[in-house]
């Protein structure tokens, strides 16, 4: 099966706290028994506490937290909006991912 979304896009967050804002996908995270997650750069950020130890300082560090793929979509280059994918089949039998707002192919 296909990845709709895929490390390196652009994407907007449609619900949550962090409605509205964009960002790179920097990693996909595919479980078997749970749902793909995404951790996309500036958005669901959380502190985390760290206890210090001999070789690592502690203190509160901001991280990015996975969020499930379904408040994400991906932003139209041209537009600025966010835009549905679908796939197309190109005449030499390649699978491509196309915005369907613009009909613009994605590599």
């Amino acid at each position: 099966m296909s990845a709709k979304i895929k490390k390196g896009d652009n994407v907007i967050v449609l619900s949550g706290k962090d409605k509205g804002k964009t960002g790179k996908i920097l990693k996909i995270i595919k479980g078997k028994d749970k749902p793909t997650k995404a951790i996309v750069e500036g958005a669901n950020i959380v502190k985390k506490h760290t206890k210090q130890s001999a070789t690592q300082k502690g203190g509160i560090e901001s991280i990015e937290m996975p969020m499930h793929i379904c408040k994400l979509s991906l932003i139209d280059p041209k537009t600025t909006k966010a835009s549905r994918v679908g796939f197309k089949l190109l005449k030499d039998g390649k699978k491509v991912r196309f915005l369907k707002k613009s009909g613009e192919t994605l590599n």
